[in-house]
């Protein structure tokens, strides 16, 4: 194992390095938070395929191939779907708003800070437990790894990442997510899946060993994929997290290609964990839970050196979803609910120094960085947490933020009422039913529809002077500056 050990280990200071070398070109807002939007096709393409593949994409991909075959890669296939949805349909707009947060496009869209500040916290909840769910994956690695105390596990993890996010913001997140990406797809797409089917003894030998709705597309059921549509697909179209990578990118034709370029390797990575979990399943048929299908393929049939270099990619995955997660969490809680309880979300970018902004954002990061840990230490059910922060986002936040795109009658006052109704909606219905129940984001996702279209109808139309607004900037004539919305007439 000491060449497994001496691969991470490099791998880490690795991180840890380049967070420091981020740091020395984070010099003003737009650097720390959106990498200056200046990021060109094949990085962009690479840092966004590896901030929507974390470990619940990898680990529990795996699981989900062991446990339902082939059908198993749905999960994953529609995150792939919903990043190249937002890649062709949307993703050029998105670019030109030249904002932040998606509360500040809502306050573009609808006019005022009234729409800003609450869909600023159901944003904030969503990024937090995304953050703390990648943060609690690092127990399952290095329990593998070093047979380490699962609270040391994440504090190691997670202090990793606030390092390296802090000292460079998204310069670091974006050059972490490079190496990270190149480290997945050598540890996980070349290396563990060819080795998993021939050690399986090849796909003849896995079919006459398995089931046969093991290799039917459609095997793991109708309504769980309807579910992971719903969540997954719809989620990353609207995410923060998401969405400010999208603002790193240097064009509109670099967010729309090289978007669809990392959605297309989301639905080759689907597959092939997939695969993998099968292959495990045929290695190992009486494992105690899907979930630890992936490290016990890593520890027991891989040579040594290539399974350090596979575990490495496992980590690369919760690292670079974990960064991508807190540094939208930081931005959403300084950007979208600070800036404004104070009175400064009105403030044109200019007014403020530069060097005061990125020093108020690394703190930022700091301080949420240190509630995530804390938050994954207390918190044992990962598929729960991260079911309530997509239930939050699409149930709270789906339709305001997509009506406001495609939808020119709605109006503040409807997204408000979408917003609550959708989000309480899902909060009571996750209480009654169950927090893996699928009913919370069916109704909530139903009762922010109609409250959007009820309310958007009953209420006078938005004002022309911000629809105005909203045309220029989408098109890319109005200049960059911070939320500063057009304020609807009272």
């Amino acid at each position: 194992m000491a060449i497994d050990y001496a691969v991470i280990v490099v791998y880490l200071a690795g991180m840890l390095a380049m967070g420091w070398w981020g740091m020395r070109r984070a010099r003003s807002k737009s650097e720390f938070l959106v990498a200056g939007r200046r990021l060109g096709p094949a990085m962009y393409s690479g840092t966004m395929a590896a901030i929507v593949l974390g470990g619940a994409s990898t680990i529990g991909g795996v699981g989900l191939g062991y446990q339902y075959g082939l059908s198993g890669a749905w999960m994953v296939f529609t995150i792939g779907l919903g990043l190249l949805a937002l890649s062709v349909f949307f993703s050029a707009r998105i670019a030109r708003l030249k904002v932040y947060t998606v509360s500040e496009m809502l306050d573009l869209r609808y006019g005022g800070g009234r729409a800003g500040i609450i869909s600023g916290v159901v944003m904030w909840a969503y990024t937090l437990m995304l953050a703390v769910t990648s943060t609690i994956a690092y127990a399952t690695i290095f329990d593998v790894l070093f047979d380490m105390n699962r609270a040391v596990a994440i504090v190691l993890g997670g202090s990793i990442v606030v390092a390296y996010s802090t000292l460079g913001g998204m310069w670091s997140i974006t050059l972490t997510d490079m190496v990270q990406f190149v480290v997945k797809t050598i540890g996980v797409l070349l290396l563990l899946l060819p080795i998993a089917v021939v050690k399986a003894g090849g796909f003849s030998e896995m079919k006459a060993q398995l089931p046969t709705e093991y290799f039917d597309p459609l095997g793991i059921g109708g309504e769980t994929i309807f579910t992971y549509v719903l969540i997954y697909t719809f989620g990353m179209l609207i995410g923060q997290d998401i969405w400010q990578r999208v603002f790193t990118a240097r064009s509109d034709s670099t967010a729309k290609w090289g978007g669809t370029v990392a959605g297309t390797y989301c639905l080759a990575y689907a597959l092939a964990g997939a695969v993998i979990g099968t292959a495990a399943k045929v290695l190992y048929p009486k494992l105690g839970s899907p979930d630890d299908a992936f490290a016990t393929i890593v520890k027991d049939e891989l040579p040594v050196g290539v399974r350090g270099l596979v575990l490495a990619a496992a980590l690369a995955a919760v690292m670079s979803t974990s960064s991508g997660a807190l540094i939208a969490c930081a931005t959403v809680a300084n950007n979208d609910i600070w800036s404004r309880l104070r009175g400064l979300g009105k403030a044109p970018a200019g007014n403020a120094d530069d060097h005061d902004e990125v020093k108020g954002n690394r703190l930022f990061i700091l301080i949420m960085g240190l509630a995530v840990i804390c938050t994954a230490i207390a918190i044992d059910n990962v598929v729960e947490a991260l079911t309530v922060a997509y239930n939050l986002l699409v149930g709270g936040l789906l339709v305001p933020v997509l009506g406001g795109l495609v939808w020119k009658r709605g109006t503040v006052y409807g997204a408000l009422a979408s917003v609550v109704a959708g989000g309480l909606a899902v909060v009571v219905l996750m209480a009654t039913y169950g927090i893996l129940a699928n009913e919370p984001v069916y109704y909530g996702l139903l009762a922010s529809l109609a409250a959007y279209v009820v309310v958007s109808l009953a209420t006078p139309a938005t004002d022309a002077a911000v629809l105005t607004a909203w045309r220029e900037r989408l098109a890319g004539r109005s200049p960059e500056r911070a939320s500063e919305p057009v304020a609807a007439p009272q």
